[in-house]
């Protein structure tokens, strides 16, 4: 079921880069800003977290952390991360359980791949409501980021 504005964010534990877990009811009394991307490498992942790499003061203006969020092993996460200079945590999913707590997953993705997580942003709260959520059908878009700067903001 589709994550709805108003309700709990679903929590999770996932590995960074850096092998450390990360959960997501560790982070409350800070805004939360989760980026859902289909794959590290790709042109469009890259020009999305690159552009939040380029207007991170924005969001620790807005005392929010930032979290990319893919399948991908760790260990490509972490090359993506350090080839791109990306100066927020990116997450890795790889057993698909917050994508799909989230209802992030393509079913089938492009080449038959299989279990993608599909392009998305959730803003969540400091006491871990939901207050921002887009879910994208097509890996070619990015999250309306007026939008979610707005939504943060709102909550500052």
């Amino acid at each position: 079921m589709a994550i709805q504005v108003g309700q709990q964010a679903p929590d999770f534990a996932l590995r960074d880069t850096e092998k450390n877990k990360v959960t997501l009811s560790e982070q409350k009394g800070k805004n939360v800003l989760l980026l859902f991307f289909p794959a590290a490498f790709t042109s469009v992942c890259t020009t999305e977290l690159c552009g939040v790499r380029d207007n991170l003061s924005f969001y620790n203006n807005a005392n929010a952390v930032v979290y990319g969020i893919s399948v991908d092993a760790l260990f490509s996460l972490g090359k993506f991360k350090e080839e791109q200079n990306l100066n927020f945590t990116l997450l890795s999913d790889f057993n698909k359980e917050a994508s799909t707590a989230y209802d992030t997953i393509y079913e089938n993705w492009f080449n038959d791949m299989k279990g993608v997580s599909k392009r998305s942003a959730f803003v969540i709260d400091k006491e871990g409501i939901v207050q921002y959520a887009e879910v994208l059908e097509n890996a070619g878009d990015v999250p309306d980021f007026n939008a979610i700067n707005e939504t943060l903001n709102r909550l500052n």
